[in-house]
C-alpha cells in the first residue's frame, strides 16, 4: 500500500467545523428539520351579528369583526394567502343565561356557515362554546348560587346537552369540523353522541383537550365579548402549574372519540404540547392565542423586536414542539411570506 494513502486514511477526522458546514446558504434550507407552510395554519374569523360593517379589534392589530354579510369575503381573503382552513367565532345580537343563540338555527355562526360552505372551498371549523353567548360570560349553565358563591360556577352535566345541541346545529349549517373549547367534563362524548344520532358521523371533533386558565386570553375576550362578568374560569380550565394533568385530560377525550387534540395557549406550554404529541397518535393542534399575538405587536411598535421575524420563529417553535396544525392570528401575514 502506498504510504501516502495509508497516512491519509489514518489521519484524525476534524469534526470541529461539521455543524457549521451545514449552515451555509444553499444547504441550510435543505437540512432544515422543521418548516412551515400555509397548510399548517388555521385563521380565526370573528363574525358579528351586531354590526353592518367591519369593526377593528384594537387589542389585535390587523383583525376585525365582520358582519355576516361579509363573512364570505373575509374567508376568501384568507384563502388567497394559501391557507385552507378557518375557525369561526360568533358575536350574537343578544345573550341570555343559557347562551341559546349558540345553538339557534338562525344564530350568527350558523348563518355564516351556510354562506361560507356554499360559496367557498374553505375547510371550516366551528368553535363550540357558550361563553360568547351567555350574559354572564361563563362557558355553560350556572349553578344557582354561582354569582354569590365563588366556589361555584358551571353546572357540568346540564352544559353538556347544550354543547351537543350547538355542535349539531353547526354541522347542519355546514361546519366541516367542530371544536369544543369549554373544558366541560364529558363534552367530547356528548358531542360525538349528538352528531352520530343526527347523522353527522363523518364530522370530526377537534377537542380543546388541554386548555389552561390563562392570562394570555385578554384580547380575545375583548374581540368576542366573552369575558366572565364575575369570578374566573379556574373551576373548569386547567391550572397553569400542571403538566401531568394535561395527559389525563387528553386521554379522556381520545377515549370519548376526539379525532384531534388542542393545546391552548401555545408558546407558554410548549413542554405540554411536546408531551401530548409523544403520548397520542392523533393530530395535535396548538392555539397561538390573542395575548401571544398582541404582545409581539406591542413590542414591535416600541421598536424592540422585528415583528415578521419573531412571528415566524414563534410558529416554527410551535410546530417543532409537535403541532400538526396551528391556530394563529399571524396566519395570513406569515402565509403570504412562505
Amino acid at each position: 500500500m502506498d504510504p501516502t494513502t495509508r497516512s491519509r486514511r489514518s489521519a484524525p477526522v476534524n469534526r470541529s467545523h461539521r455543524p457549521r458546514r451545514l449552515r451555509t446558504d444553499g444547504v441550510r434550507s435543505l437540512v432544515r428539520e422543521t418548516t412551515l407552510s400555509p397548510s399548517d395554519l388555521v385563521a380565526p374569523v370573528f363574525v358579528d351579528a351586531t354590526t353592518d360593517e367591519r369593526v377593528p379589534i384594537p387589542s389585535m392589530p390587523g383583525h376585525d369583526r365582520v358582519p355576516v354579510s361579509e363573512a364570505v369575503d373575509r374567508v376568501e381573503e384568507v384563502l388567497e394567502t394559501g391557507i385552507e382552513a378557518v375557525i369561526l367565532f360568533g358575536i350574537p345580537e343578544s345573550k341570555n343565561d343559557r347562551g341559546s343563540r349558540a345553538y339557534a338555527e338562525d344564530g350568527v355562526v350558523q348563518r355564516a356557515l351556510r354562506q361560507i360552505s356554499a360559496e367557498t372551498d374553505a375547510y371550516v371549523i366551528a368553535d363550540v362554546c357558550l361563553c360568547e353567548y351567555t350574559d354572564h360570560g361563563h362557558c355553560g349553565v350556572l349553578e344557582p348560587d354561582a354569582r354569590s358563591d365563588p366556589t361555584l360556577t358551571v353546572r357540568n352535566d346540564d352544559t353538556l346537552e347544550l354543547l351537543a345541541e350547538t355542535a349539531v346545529s353547526q354541522a347542519k349549517a355546514g361546519a366541516d369540523m367542530v371544536a369544543p373549547s369549554s373544558m366541560t367534563d364529558g363534552m367530547v362524548g356528548a358531542i360525538r353522541a349528538g352528531l352520530d344520532e343526527a347523522g353527522f358521523e363523518e364530522v370530526p371533533i377537534l377537542s380543546y383537550a388541554v386548555k389552561y386558565e390563562s392570562a394570555f386570553y385578554g384580547p380575545f375576550r375583548d374581540a368576542a365579548d366573552g369575558a366572565p362578568s364575575f369570578g374566573d374560569r379556574r373551576h373548569y380550565q386547567m391550572d397553569p402549574g400542571n403538566a401531568r394533568e394535561a395527559l389525563r385530560e387528553a386521554r379522556l377525550d381520545v377515549e370519548e372519540g376526539a379525532d384531534a387534540l388542542m393545546v391552548k395557549p401555545a408558546l407558554p406550554y410548549l413542554d405540554v404540547l411536546g408531551d401530548v404529541r409523544r403520548e397520542f397518535d392523533v393530530p395535535v393542534a396548538a392555539y397561538n392565542v390573542s395575548g401571544e399575538y398582541a404582545m409581539l405587536h406591542a413590542a414591535a411598535e416600541k421598536g424592540w423586536l422585528d415583528l415578521e421575524a419573531t412571528a415566524h420563529e414563534s410558529l416554527v417553535s410551535i410546530k417543532r414542539a409537535g403541532a400538526d396544525l396551528i391556530v394563529t392570528y399571524f396566519a395570513e401575514d406569515v402565509a403570504r411570506r412562505l
